[in-house]
């Protein structure tokens, strides 16, 4: 990825206005960026936060190219995450239902509400067939692919959000959500994404489970 102060600028308000006015939006596209940030910003994310959205945003504009519709598959990404209880297990949907209110009162068509909800969608089982989500969830778990510093940062910060889950059933739980992935034929759906990120995130997988079912405290 870009350096870090890069990657935090995509979340800047001008690149949500770039976006709502190529989208033809009405409405106060600045009211609606002041929110996303705030729900980003909440005190409980230490991994879903304004920097995952970011990073996204900026694997985003490396992969965008594949995409059908470039502009609805990032502003999927924006409200992706835009929900985020982890205690609950309906963030997505309830990450969908926020952009539908966003996107119906800016005027946005029914057609093209419905493809941003799919792509929302998408991200909760990352397992996309159509190109825009491939795009999407790509973005989404490039997190796996990084360097091994941002990591095991990464798996540090996803552990403190479950920090109410007992100790070892925090460690079997991930290290069988991680073995799911280890074990799927390809981790990403687009040939840049696999060529970027695909070897170093079977790498980087491999070591967390190995840590996970070592660690005893």
């Amino acid at each position: 990825m870009q350096p870090a102060d890069l990657v935090i600028r995509r979340i800047d308000l001008v690149y949500w206005l770039g976006l709502w006015n190529d989208l033809n939006l009405r409405g106060d596209p600045e009211a609606w960026h002041a929110r996303l940030i705030e729900a980003y910003s909440e005190p409980h994310r230490k991994y879903h936060n304004l920097e995952h959205l970011a990073e996204c945003l900026a694997v985003f504009d490396r992969l965008q190219a594949n995409a059908t519709d470039p502009h609805l598959a990032e502003l999927a990404l924006w409200f992706h995450d835009a929900v985020f209880d982890p205690r609950s297990g309906d963030n997505e949907e309830r990450s969908t239902t926020l952009a539908r209110s966003c996107l119906v009162e800016a005027g946005m068509s029914v057609e093209h509400v419905q493809h941003v909800e799919e792509l929302i969608l998408a991200t909760k089982r990352h397992q996309p067939t159509a190109a825009d989500a491939q795009l999407v969830c790509d973005a989404d778990l490039a997190i796996l692919g990084q360097p091994p510093d941002r990591y095991w940062k990464y798996e540090n910060s996803i552990a403190q959000e479950y920090d109410w889950v007992p100790r070892d059933v925090y460690r079997l739980k991930r290290s069988e959500i991680l073995e799911q992935f280890l074990a799927r034929e390809i981790l990403y759906q687009t040939r840049q994404a696999r060529d970027c990120f695909e070897q170093q995130a079977r790498h980087n997988l491999t070591a967390g489970i190995a840590r996970l079912r070592t660690t005893t405290s």
